[in-house]
């Protein structure tokens, strides 16, 4: 299983907030098979680092065993999706394509967790959400509006938390560059001129980057509760950014 708790909720979230936009058998698929690919990663992960370095360990044929069940459930999961959705949904799929490789390549390399392949492999993930509209029925335009509303949530916050981390283990006055916050804000500002039903789902945003700046001036809390205190902020964005 995936070690990564927060990957939990960065998968669980634009699954959320598709759903509610566009409810539809095909948004489930999509959204289970997010969550079978999220698990898949680590025999994926496993099987590649060990070919990489050219060994083969009892783990390796375990984790072989264990991704080729989970890749199997996996295509299920899309032919479903593919056959009953009522809009093709690919092109998000291709937009995303290049930062899951990005992610990959430092994977592989066991350099995952890394602030690039982080970043990358969420905003890939939260444009599940556009893939749930669009196979819904709904038009290209919210669902890319969307995406980059659950975009910037995760362009603000995961450097934020990697930064308390830091406070925590190595570094008392580590902090997030704002370049991440302003970031994070144009993605907001581009998400609302692309549909404006979504300036809900951007001051959502600004309100997680404000109320990270708040607690960023007080001691950084134990991980369990900066994991907690993400994922509300988290489930919050993504029903703000649906209901909007």
């Amino acid at each position: 299983m995936p070690s990564e708790h927060g990957g939990w909720g960065l998968t669980a979230e634009p699954a959320l907030a598709g759903l509610i936009v566009a409810p539809s058998r095909a948004g489930a698929c999509i959204a289970l098979a997010a969550l079978v690919a999220f698990v898949a990663r680590t025999p994926l992960k496993v099987v590649a680092v060990d070919r990489r370095r050219h060994r083969t360990l009892p783990r390796t044929r375990l984790a072989a065993r264990v991704a080729a069940l989970e890749v199997t459930a996996l295509i299920v999961l899309v032919v479903v999706a593919v056959q009953s959705a009522e809009s093709p949904f690919w092109i998000v799929a291709a937009l995303a394509a290049p930062l899951i490789a990005l992610e990959a390549w430092f994977e592989v390399r066991s350099r995952g967790r890394r602030l690039v392949p982080e970043l990358a492999g969420s905003i890939a993930v939260a444009g599940v959400s556009a893939m749930i509209v669009l196979a819904g029925g709904q038009p290209l335009r919210l669902a890319l509006a969307m995406w980059l509303v659950l975009a910037a949530r995760c362009v603000t916050s995961i450097p934020w938390v990697r930064a308390q981390v830091a406070r925590l283990h190595r570094d008392p006055t580590a902090a997030a560059s704002p370049t991440f916050d302003l970031a994070s804000a144009a993605l907001g500002v581009l998400a609302i001129a692309i549909d404006r039903r979504l300036l809900l789902g951007a001051g959502a945003v600004a309100m997680v980057i404000a109320v990270q700046h708040l607690w960023g001036r007080r001691a950084s809390p134990r991980p369990a509760v900066i994991g907690i205190r993400q994922m509300l902020l988290g489930v919050g964005v993504a029903i703000a950014a649906a209901l909007g």
